[in-house]
């Protein structure tokens, strides 16, 4: 969403913690976007394929959420009652409710095949297929169709029909075992990062294999997209790494084994900030603003290898430093100095930090719910073709009769799949 679109408040201190006004932004149902006249059908549930089609959607394409009776896992996941991830994962698309169970579900599917540019799905590996939608059978349908089939572990190998949630993904990647302190239990994350990771993943990909057909005259195919693979490749180079000491990864809290230092401090006023100074220019610059450049020279400091092997006694220097003085004292010392420190924020300084308001980073949207609905803006900002978030989420079935006469289904047609129960309408 443009900034351009929102009233910004007033500035702010950037440490300021009183509750704040968000800014406020309307839908753009008329904004076109780059990925106009793309047409997605998506079949998948939960987080990793409704990122997916969420960032298609903020960018233009028509995404069309088949849904079942149900629906999807995800408005099952309320805050007081309210379906806050289904209304930021479902912005901008639309809903058609279709019993999966009906002897027609199948064929009525098939139907809205020619002609999409995208489908995605999140069925245990085989699932498809059992359906009678094999991926041949759809690229029969639609050659130029582009088939992302998400998963825990991926289409083939000996656990490919093992559940795949994010949760057991973190753990099995090794995320978990290097995260969190030496002394203490690993620690998964406290959001979907797994799943998150393989959405943007296959935003990409899909893109990439639009551009084969769109650009190079291809055919369409299949994307594998597990949840496994994209964080895995997150984490770096592990296996280098093991390869060449022998030990894995400790867990090390907040301090970084690739470089030092990193970390975090408290402040006197019981508030923490995060400092990272991965350049030696820059482990310099910290160590001059501290009134302690005699540990430039230090044998246990000179380079970032043996900052990172002495990260606990650099830490207790820089601590105890951080530690006579306010967090908002720390901030703008630091940035005074030029050194790369910021606070560690919550939610309710991260509302009302000015940067937020002055990029509109998290505005109010319209909602039914609760009056104003506090959403994230499109990342990427292009300077042609902004994405925007053109509709709020859904009501399960919402867009069922408009979906189906989209794709030819005459009036007689829509009323006795309502009437059969074979869908559902808002």
């Amino acid at each position: 969403m443009p900034a351009a679109s929102c009233s910004v408040e007033k500035p702010m201190s950037p440490l300021d913690t009183a509750p704040q006004k968000l800014p406020r932004a309307d839908y753009t149902p008329g904004l076109r976007g780059p990925l106009d006249g793309v047409r997605v059908l998506d079949l998948s549930r939960l987080v990793a394929g409704n990122t997916l089609t969420q960032h298609l959607a903020d960018f233009g394409a028509t995404v069309d959420k088949i849904e079942p009776r149900d629906g999807d896992t995800l408005r099952g996941w309320r805050v007081k009652g309210v379906e806050t991830a289904w209304k930021v994962h479902a912005r901008g698309k639309r809903s058609l409710c279709l019993d999966f169970r009906h002897p027609e579900a199948i064929p009525l599917i098939r139907r809205l095949v020619p002609g999409a540019a995208i489908l995605v799905e999140s069925f245990r590996p085989g699932t498809l297929e059992a359906m009678g939608l094999s991926p041949e059978e759809l690229l029969r349908l639609e050659p130029s169709l582009i088939i992302v089939r998400v998963s825990g572990w991926g289409q083939d190998g000996p656990y490919s029909r093992r559940p795949g949630f994010g949760t057991l993904i973190e753990g099995f990647a090794g995320f978990a075992e290097m995260n969190g302190f030496a002394d203490r239990e690993p620690v998964l994350p406290p959001m979907y990062l797994a799943d998150t990771i393989a959405g943007l993943t296959g935003a990409f990909a899909t893109m990439a294999a639009l551009r084969e057909v769109e650009m190079n005259g291809g055919h369409g195919q299949v994307i594998d997209l597990p949840l496994l693979d994209p964080l895995f490749t997150a984490l770096g180079p592990q296996a280098a790494n093991y390869r060449l000491t022998g030990r894995t990864k400790p867990r090390t809290g907040s301090r970084s084994t690739g470089a030092a230092p990193r970390n975090v401090y408290r402040t006197s006023d019981d508030g923490w900030v995060c400092l990272s100074a991965s350049t030696q220019g820059m482990a310099e610059r910290v160590l001059r603003s501290i009134g302690r450049a005699d540990l430039i020279d230090d044998p246990r400091f000179r380079t970032n290898e043996l900052r990172v092997a002495h990260g606990e006694e650099l830490d207790a220097v820089i601590g105890a430093f951080v530690g006579q003085r306010t967090l908002e004292e720390n901030v703008a010392f630091f940035e005074t100095a030029e050194v790369t420190i910021g606070p560690v924020n919550d939610i309710v300084r991260f509302m009302a930090d000015r940067h937020v308001h002055a990029r509109a980073l998290l505005a109010d949207y319209p909602d039914e719910d609760m009056g104003s609905f506090p959403m994230h803006a499109v990342s990427a900002r292009f300077s042609g073709t902004p994405g925007g978030i053109r509709a709020p989420a859904p009501r399960l079935g919402e867009h069922s009769r408009d979906i189906l006469a989209a794709h030819g289904f005459g009036p007689e047609e829509i009323d006795g799949a309502l009437t059969s129960g074979l869908v559902a309408a808002a």
